[in-house]
């Protein structure tokens, strides 16, 4: 018999987790299933003597006397990131940073980054932090810190050495796509404290909203902007743009509460476990605080998962246009699981679906209205999307590749609106993100043009 149980747990993207317990003995079937279980257990057996055996022959024979807790904490992160890209062990002390940074304050530079077959890449930088006013990208590989190569070593480990005291010095070494020499980034550390919501108000009283990641303060955060921009524009709100751009996710619980936030009834995710009666459903849990005011929602390769979800649910329920890029396509969700001695491990316990039924892993979501950034369109390179990794989850469960219905209801203006902006278009000034972002500029055109139509339908 299998005794199975169901545990609360702190979870990245996961408030609630699930667990399989260990198999207390065969179970009653036919022989040949007895003995294949046998066989199994019997190669389990002899793995772990040769784990073992190698791990006795490091500690007599290595170079240098080694530690043994180092030895089999390696030994566990090599065991799960084997998985996947996204499953990995955690330290006591790793487990407490990612605590931290989830609350939205830790002390570093301000980068979110992944590893993949020991290379270090940059998701996504975080706003107003020193790695983004150093102009550090999404794709970017970091290749040397101060001066010390990072191949082979540990996201764990990469992360820390990142981090440290405020106005301590660090230098990054990067590899960049089409620039033939590295990249030599000095930094000064600082304590982040993650601004994760920023609001203000764009020409024809359309807000703004920029959503940066998805900590405790998000759907909070969402909230009081949109209240703050009526009450900024003497209460007339006539449409709304949702930035999610460079936004590589966070908790599954703030990306079901900001979808609620504009989505009155109806499922947000569901997700799909190994077992089906760990399976769960969320739904809209609130009023839409916009009041069906128009919302385009902004995306691009650096909007990653929770962002996903919030994006697929808008889309399916065609609540919301989007407009950009392809999303990154991370449609898995992380259980991380306490363990003894204060660490914990990350791992992966389900695949997420839109309401639709979409597994976008691997995939991503495609914009309803296709817009680049920049003239020439930057190649994919150095993991800029999930199915750029190795060892990824299969897209299995969902509707697959099949396309949503083609949507009817987008004003007529978005097949005027160009794919790209002119060669001469200025280039990107965080100072001057009117003039010179091309998507939002596209993103605000459109959604007065959809409030336009709103106001003409309703007269």
């Amino acid at each position: 018999m299998n005794f199975r149980a169901r545990h609360w747990r702190y979870g990245l993207l996961v408030g609630t987790a699930f667990v399989a317990g260990a198999a207390l003995g065969p179970s009653l079937g036919s022989l040949g299933s007895a003995f294949a279980q046998d066989s199994s257990r019997t190669d389990m057996y002899q793995m772990l003597k040769v784990f073992g055996d190698v791990m006795q022959r490091v500690r007599a024979e290595y170079v240098d006397p080694v530690d043994d807790k180092d030895l089999i904490e390696n030994a566990i992160n090599g065991m799960l990131t084997g998985l996947d890209p996204h499953s990995s062990y955690m330290n006591a002390k790793a487990f407490k940073d990612m605590q931290i940074q989830t609350k939205g304050e830790f002390g570093g530079l301000g980068i979110e980054v992944n590893e993949d077959k020991g290379i270090i890449k940059v998701v996504s930088p975080i706003d107003d932090t020193p790695a983004a006013r150093a102009g550090i990208k999404p794709g970017d590989i970091i290749t040397a810190l101060d001066g010390k190569a990072l191949i082979g070593m540990t996201l764990n480990d990469a992360v820390d050495r990142m981090r440290g005291p405020p106005n301590s010095k660090i230098s990054l070494t990067i590899k960049r796509q089409n620039i033939d020499k590295p990249i030599e980034v000095s930094l000064i550390r600082e304590t982040i404290h993650i601004q994760v919501v920023k609001s203000r108000m764009e020409p024809n009283d359309i807000g703004y909203i920029r959503l940066s990641q998805f900590t405790e303060q998000a759907d909070a955060g969402v909230k009081q902007a949109v209240k703050a921009l009526r009450q900024q524009n003497g209460g007339k709100l006539r449409g709304l743009v949702l930035d999610l751009r460079n936004n590589p996710g966070g908790l599954l619980d703030q990306a079901v509460s900001v979808s609620s936030d504009f989505i009155d009834q109806g499922e947000i995710v569901s997700t799909r476990a190994r077992h089906p009666e760990d399976s769960q459903r969320w739904d809209a849990k609130g009023d839409d605080i916009l009041q069906g005011v128009p919302l385009v929602v902004l995306i691009n390769g650096g909007s990653a998962s929770a962002s996903e979800i919030v994006s697929g649910a808008l889309q399916d329920h065609r609540r919301a246009i989007l407009l950009g890029t392809p999303s990154f396509g991370k449609g898995s969700v992380q259980t991380v699981i306490p363990l003894p001695g204060n660490g914990a491990m990350r791992l992966t316990t389900a695949r997420y679906y839109t309401p639709s039924g979409r597994s976008i892993q691997g995939l991503g979501i495609t914009p309803d209205v296709p817009v680049q950034e920049t003239a020439t369109e930057r190649p994919t390179f150095g993991g800029e999307h999930e199915a750029d990794y190795n060892k990824i989850l299969t897209n299995q469960g969902g509707t697959g590749s099949q396309a949503l219905p083609p949507r009817n209801d987008l004003p007529p203006i978005a097949k005027q609106i160009p794919e790209k902006p002119p060669e001469n278009f200025p280039k990107f000034d965080a100072a001057k993100p009117d003039e010179t972002d091309f998507q939002l500029q596209q993103a605000v055109t459109l959604v007065q043009a959809m409030a336009a139509q709103k106001s003409a339908s309703a007269n």
